[in-house]
Parts: C-alpha cells; sequence; structure tokens
C-alpha cells in the first residue's frame, strides 16, 4: 500500500524532489499554490493517511506513517530528496529525517512542526487532550468542531476572515478517520526527537510565522534560528505565501544550484 500523491517531473531530472508534505485537516491541495514556483525541481505532493486521496488509509504511530512514506516514494522511483513539511507533516518529516535509513535524505525544512515532548507529564496531558478533540470529531458536527479548533491559541492570528475560510475548507474531510489519525499521531505518542535532530548530517531549516511565538520557541530549543514570515502566525504559507514562496526558494537555491 502506498499513500495517494501527485507526482510532477521537473524541468531538471537530475535535482532532488521536494516532497511536500501537509499538516493535520490539510491534503496535497495545501501547497498547490507553490508547485509552478519550483518546476526546476522534481515534485511529490503527499496525502498523508486518513486525508485527501489517502483518506481510507490509517496507520497507527509515526513509524507506520513513516514506512507509507518510505514506500510511496520507492513507487515513484524518488531516491534524492528534500521533505518540506508543515505542522503534523513537519512531525512526519523529522521522525523520517532521524531515522538510521534515509540515504536519499538531501535536506529537511519544516514549517511550525514540533520536535515532541520531553516531559512524560506534557506527552500525558497532550495525549489526553487529543484523544478529547478526537472524541468531538466522531460525535458533533464537523464544521462546529472545526470551529472551536481554530480558537485555540496556536490560530489567534487568524483574522475572522481566514478562519471562516478554513472552516469551510476544511468541512469536507472525513471526520473518522481525522479523528483515528488525530490519536495516532498525536504529540503524546510521539518520540522526542530533540537529540537525534541534533545530530542529522543533512541541512536542517525551520521555517514559521514571526507572529508564532510558540513556534519560534521550539525552533530556539532545537538551537535553530528561525526563518521568519512576516505578518503571519501558525500556518505561514497560507497567511503570506509571496514571503513564504520566497524564503523556501531562497532556502533551497543555498544548496543546490539553480538558474534564477
Amino acid at each position: 500500500m502506498i499513500l495517494h500523491a501527485a507526482h510532477m517531473p521537473g524541468l531538471r531530472a537530475d535535482l532532488p524532489c521536494v516532497v511536500w508534505l501537509h499538516g493535520f485537516l490539510g491534503s496535497q491541495q495545501e501547497w498547490a499554490p507553490f508547485y509552478d514556483s519550483f518546476t526546476q525541481w522534481p515534485q511529490l505532493a503527499v496525502d498523508l493517511p486518513g486525508h485527501g486521496g489517502s483518506a481510507e488509509i490509517s496507520a497507527e504511530g509515526f513509524a507506520a506513517v513513516d514506512d507509507l512514506l518510505r514506500k510511496t516514494l520507492v513507487s515513484y522511483n524518488i531516491l534524492n530528496y528534500w521533505l518540506v513539511g508543515y505542522s503534523l507533516g513537519g512531525r512526519v518529516a523529522m521522525y523520517h529525517a532521524c531515522q538510521a535509513e534515509n540515504t536519499g535524505l538531501r535536506g529537511l525544512i519544516v514549517e511550525g512542526g514540533n520536535p515532541g515532548l520531553a516531559d512524560p507529564e506534557a506527552r500525558n496531558a497532550r495525549l489526553a487532550s487529543d484523544q478529547l478533540w478526537a472524541q468531538r470529531f466522531r460525535d458533533r458536527p464537523v464544521a462546529e468542531v472545526l470551529e472551536a479548533w481554530y480558537l485555540q491559541p496556536v490560530f489567534r492570528s487568524l483574522t475572522d476572515v481566514q478562519r471562516a475560510a478554513l472552516v469551510e475548507l476544511r468541512s469536507h474531510n472525513n471526520p473518522a478517520t481525522l479523528a483515528d489519525m488525530l490519536e495516532s499521531t498525536s504529540l503524546g505518542v510521539q518520540p522526542d526527537l530533540h537529540t537525534p535532530l541534533h545530530k542529522l548530517h543533512v541541512p536542517f531549516h525551520y521555517i514559521c510565522g514571526e507572529r508564532d511565538e510558540k513556534f519560534r520557541a521550539a525552533a530556539a530549543g532545537l538551537g535553530l534560528s528561525p526563518h521568519l514570515i512576516p505578518a503571519a502566525g501558525h500556518n505561514a504559507h497560507r497567511e503570506n505565501p509571496a514571503a513564504f514562496r520566497a524564503c523556501l526558494l531562497t532556502l533551497l537555491r543555498q544548496h543546490i544550484e539553480v538558474s534564477p
């Protein structure tokens, strides 16, 4: 079994593939506004389990998600790649990067992803919170749950109009499969990746909105200076796509010789 994905050959086959990993509630379409800016690179936009075209695929835990991702990369003969992940996708990307058998990984770019919780009490509290949210997704109308979801502090930078647009967009998801994915990839069950991330042998860049204090702190905890997206909060690529696009192009061009 492999994950549903959109594959776009690049103008230069010698460049590593840019593999896009969306956040919770998203899909490969989250990245569609950016595809045309990265046409020199091959690209693969993946639907994570429980989302988009992979809505009927389940995965129990990060190891299972990583296994599906690896099989998907192999199925498209992607042997050299950069991972670009937002939020949940960033956590999946970091987990993947920390595994031993990553001969094809060339670099890692994470937008607003949590590297993990070291404190057992914090992990237990997060798992309990995610289990409550999962039950809400199973029991309540999805639009009602999403209204509450986007009122969480991490999304405080959203305007009412932006929040309403996200609720409308995400209401087409299957709430049952979202609930399963939320529990199986909860931050409460994610390994603490701080130590292995410090040992990476590939470039690691961290992007976050300048208003996203929580994830600016997460980057600092990794010893990284985050690349800040102005006038943006947690969902920086959606709140300021032009600045996000420019930042991402700059980062990739630092490591890969491409024409302007």
